[in-house]
């Protein structure tokens, strides 16, 4: 198993991050932090293999921590997980060694894609010999192992929907056992409104959810959906 530490000073994202972690064949999450001293202190404790790194943290940021850490002996493997995305940050997680960075908001299938990545590395790397000297075609796996590519839509979805983002949103919908929002679904999620609401938009059209309205005070109607029982 491959142990990751979850660091993100929201706790709904780092618990959102945590489930996703969860679902990813072979990995499990060791520890979370809100913090970047509680991230340090973790590691400390007990070392772990990856990192999911936020880059906006209380005390210090992401890439400060990752110094840090690297001045003090710790060469965890770090995946940048934020909604930093100028260039500047982007070079300087370049710099310290982040092997991926992903941008907030993201969806399961694009942190699956990289954690899939990073578990294909360490499987080459064990194939390679550990510490063993490698040749330039064992070069070229390790590094072409972090090569990722978009996930393809499943047949019978529309273009830019994929079907771990379907099956995350039918989740949701069908453990609540109530209508709810788009709103309600982001936040369930971790998705964007836009994006929920799209998913959403296309699932009660293939029959697989309920639409009914809510009309509150200001009289605009609130979209809500139904898990429809297969």
């Amino acid at each position: 198993m491959i142990d990751v530490l979850v660091v993100d000073d929201d706790f709904r994202v780092a618990e959102i991050n945590a489930k996703y972690v969860g679902k990813v064949p072979g990995f499990r999450v060791a520890a979370r932090a809100h913090s970047a001293a509680q991230a340090l202190a973790a590691v400390e404790r007990a070392p772990v293999d990856l990192v999911l790194l936020d880059h906006y943290l209380p005390d210090r940021t992401g890439l400060e921590l990752v110094h840090h850490m690297r001045e003090r002996g710790h060469g965890t493997d770090v995946i940048m997980i934020t909604a930093a995305s100028d260039v500047v940050t982007v070079r300087a997680a370049m710099r310290l060694g982040a092997l991926h960075y992903l941008v907030k908001p993201f969806t399961f299938a694009a942190l699956r894609t990289r954690l899939d990545s990073y578990a294909a590395l360490r499987r080459t790397v064990d194939r390679v010999g550990g510490r063993g000297v490698a040749g330039q075609e064992q070069v070229d796996r390790m590094f072409g192992a972090l090569r990722t590519s978009p996930a393809p839509a499943s047949p019978g979805l529309p273009r830019g929907h994929s079907e771990p983002t379907t099956d995350l949103i039918c989740g949701v919908l069908h453990r609540a056992g109530q209508p709810l929002s788009a709103h309600e679904v982001a936040a369930e999620t971790g998705l964007s409104r836009s994006t929920a609401q799209r998913y959403l938009r296309h699932l009660e059209q293939a029959g697989r959810l309920r639409l009914s309205l809510r009309y509150g005070d200001t009289g605009r109607p609130e979209h809500r959906y139904a898990w429809v029982a297969p």
